[in-house]
């Protein structure tokens, strides 16, 4: 099993920073993908981000792409998502997710999530 617990959430206004932060224990080595998804009130959950084991590879939802940055620190089971130039569309829960590597690539399939930290951005 795993646990993931997301941190780093809060109220900011627009065009400010936030920096999430996903801290993995248990079977962590199953981790290989780590990603970040969102859930606003009254819409669907939808893909933000994610990235390989390596690092090197890394998908973005075009809604962050140039704005979001992904990464991780596998020494430290964590993995982080640097938000910048924050819109008020940005505004939702913000889930931590991880699985094994699969052929469903980066956006589907994730077999942890943690509980999720609210981001607020104020216009």
């Amino acid at each position: 099993q795993v646990q993931l617990v997301e941190s780093g959430g809060g109220l900011v206004q627009a065009g400010g920073s936030l920096r999430l932060s996903c801290a993995a224990s248990g079977r962590t080595f199953t981790m290989h993908i780590m990603g970040w998804f969102r859930q606003a009130p009254g819409k669907e959950r939808e893909f933000v981000a994610a990235i390989g084991w390596s690092g090197v590879s890394t998908d973005y939802a075009d809604s962050v792409k140039g704005r979001f940055t992904i990464s991780r620190e596998n020494g430290k089971n964590t993995a982080y998502l640097q938000m910048n130039s924050l819109k008020p569309e940005d505004t939702a829960v913000y889930y931590c997710a991880g699985k094994r590597i699969d052929a469903l690539g980066f956006r589907r399939g994730y077999d942890y999530w943690g509980q999720g930290t609210q981001v607020t951005v104020s216009a």
